[in-house]
């Protein structure tokens, strides 16, 4: 399969294992099974009914919505033509959406609801490429008379019409296709600029995937469930490159509410998860502890720590005593297989985290309750993936060792080089921003800050950018103390400071559910989010955590001052990106009121806060607020900080 296309493996497992299950997709409770062959047959008369609308080679089709069977046909059959696909996150806002869809010169949008339609439909005047605008779910569509808008089945239908004409037409098309055509626009996340379109070919997919599969020993009876945002480019690659050049099952939740509930139903074997969704888990499943009889709460409490010294003496090499063992075993019973079981990952062998560094404290509880959670490194411009941990050398703080195929190395400045055959082809019309991103030999610059530890592993230290000094000249990395800080289930986000300043600092967004729960468990009264931040018993709940935080810090980096913001870290106010990434630089001007008053000494802040709603209407959030205080704790850290 060395040099084949994406839709290329397509028609071969279709012409191979016709009727196995390629997807299965929950519809009112049932999961239907849809086979090869009959995934080919989709794909081929939408790309048929394309064809007809005059889409061509080099043309863009961009997908928005949930994970569905449908959006998956479609960018196959785009790409089975010579066209490009283009997944953009379904819930961006107008402003963002229009700048990927015009940038992308879009021509075909492919929806799954009326919601998305509406989107698109208000801001067809800044889309002046779009010719189509195809729809999979038609209720609350019918009486919609837009010439632009067609039911999904309906540009099927012209496909069949026209394939009888054309005989041929689509496998001619995918025959013609090289592994080094363009197939995908995956858009950066944007945390310091606008997202950028880099520009991937079936073979940057594949090489990854193809030697993802090979050291894992992933096979054809895998079973994955797809739900992670289309547009992030790890999903591209397990869902779309590694389903096709395996084979394996993938699957499709009813909606993003039963999510967990399918993954119990199915028991997928391999899932993959960014950092949040594994910090969300873990809180559910503490305030869930908290929530439980004495009994209950004391045994999880119990078996928790047995897990976790268990899971340290493995980290370090050693062994468990029989006693511990017999423990483990009891536990297994108890506490940690029903907890994979509520997780939906009672089947998972292989588990992964990537996108984004994952708390080292987070990852070692679901490693000492049996997940088999592993880092995997990789950027949106390597296609997704070039590192992923060994059995046997799963460590928080690295993300394992480069694929095959992949080369490292560090520069002068301590930035990560890497090269590999999923190093993209540059950025959409960014020439020079493309060649700036690559060294002369092929390296591409990740902007990450990193070294090799003493069994070859590779450590990712934070942003090469984001790596500063305290006034002292201590190292300050603010993405491992974040990372500290979200262990807490009461923290949601949270961002650090100090770069050239005399200490820590931290604004803190309150997970709103959790200290919602603890309120209520503590008969505090409260009428808004808002109200909710500024009351000074939250404010204390936060101190604390901080201060357990600090426990395991050398005293130089430990946070001295803190804020709890009166709102959440939006996506929409441009705060995060939709993969959940702090944008830094933004937060640091948007709040520098916030940053001044840290190290003036300012009991307080007036802060205005813009906020964007789904709509693109915008309003400012105006409050005055607290600034929360910390002593050095008196006891030495109990565990080692970076240097």
């Amino acid at each position: 399969m060395s040099g084949a296309t994406l839709p290329q493996l397509l028609l071969r497992h279709a012409e191979r294992t016709p009727e196995r299950s390629a997807m299965r997709e929950k519809d009112r409770g049932i999961w239907q099974p849809c086979s090869w062959r009959r995934y080919w047959q989709e794909v081929r008369e939408f790309a048929l009914g394309l064809a007809a609308r005059g889409f061509a080679r080099g043309d863009k089709l961009s997908v928005i919505g949930e994970n569905r069977p449908r959006l998956y046909v479609a960018q196959l059959a785009a790409m089975s033509l010579g066209g490009i696909a283009v997944p953009v996150y379904q819930d961006a806002i107008a402003s963002e959406l229009a700048y990927v869809l015009d940038h992308a010169e879009t021509s075909v949008i492919v929806a799954e609801d009326q919601e998305q339609v509406d989107k698109i439909l208000s801001l067809r005047e800044r889309l002046p490429h779009l010719r189509l605008l195809a729809f999979d779910d038609p209720r609350g569509l019918r009486n919609y008379d837009d010439p632009l808008l067609s039911p999904f089945e309906a540009v099927a239908a012209a496909g069949r019409e026209f394939g009888s004409a054309h005989p041929g037409y689509v496998e001619a098309a995918v025959a013609a296709g090289d592994a080094d055509d363009l197939c995908l626009f995956s858009y950066t996340s944007g945390t310091t600029s606008r997202p950028k379109g880099v520009m991937l070919t079936h073979a940057n997919l594949l090489r990854p995937a193809e030697a993802f599969a090979a050291v894992e020993g992933l096979r054809a009876s895998e079973e994955h469930v797809a739900y992670l945002p289309m547009a992030w480019v790890g999903n591209s690659l397990i869902s779309i490159a590694l389903h096709l050049w395996l084979g394996f099952t993938i699957n499709f939740p009813e909606k993003p509410e039963t999510l967990r509930r399918d993954l119990r139903e199915l028991g997928p074997t391999i899932a993959l998860a960014p950092p949040r969704l594994w910090e969300n888990a873990l809180t559910d499943i503490l305030v869930r502890a908290a929530d439980a009889s004495p009994l209950k709460r004391c045994t999880f409490d119990f078996f928790r720590g047995v897990a976790e010294r268990a899971e340290a003496r493995r980290a370090e090499g050693g062994g468990a005593s029989i006693g511990t063992r017999l423990l483990l075993a009891l536990g297994e019973f108890l506490v940690y297989a029903p907890l994979r079981d509520q997780l939906g990952l009672a089947r998972a062998r292989l588990v992964y985290t990537g996108g984004a560094p994952l708390g080292a404290d987070t990852f070692r509880f679901f490693r000492a309750i049996g997940v088999n959670l592993k880092q995997v490194y990789g950027a949106t411009e390597l296609s997704g993936l070039c590192a992923i941990q060994p059995d046997g050398e799963v460590d928080p703080d690295t993300v394992g060792r480069m694929i095959p195929g992949a080369e490292l190395k560090i520069d002068d400045d301590g930035e990560v080089l890497v090269r590999s055959g999923g190093v993209f082809q540059g950025y959409y019309k960014q020439p020079e921003v493309s060649a700036e991103a690559l060294t002369d030999d092929g390296f591409l610059r990740t902007g990450d800050a990193g070294f090799l530890d003493r069994r070859g592993n590779l450590v990712i230290v934070d942003r090469a950018r984001d790596v500063g000094k305290l006034a002292d000249g201590t190292v300050l990395a603010p993405q491992y103390l974040e990372n500290k800080l979200k262990f807490s289930p009461y923290i949601g986000e949270a961002v650090v400071f100090g770069d050239g300043r005399p200490f820590v600092a931290a604004i803190v967004a309150i997970d709103a559910a959790t200290v919602g729960n603890w309120a209520e468990r503590h008969n505090l009264a409260y009428t808004s989010f808002q109200d909710l931040c500024a009351r000074p018993e939250v404010r204390e709940l936060i101190r604390d955590e901080i201060a357990k935080c600090n426990a395991g810090l050398k005293e130089a980096i430990r946070i001295r001052r803190f804020l709890v913001l009166n709102k959440e870290f939006d996506a929409d106010d441009d705060e995060i990106t939709r993969t959940r990434k702090i944008r830094r630089r933004f937060v640091a001007e948007k709040y520098a009121a916030i940053i001044d008053a840290f190290y003036s000494g300012a009991e307080d802040v007036d802060v205005s806060a813009q906020i964007t709603y789904e709509d693109g209407r915008k309003a400012v959030l105006r409050s005055t607020i607290a600034i929360g205080d910390l002593a050095a704790p008196a006891e030495p850290p109990r565990e080692a900080a970076y240097a």
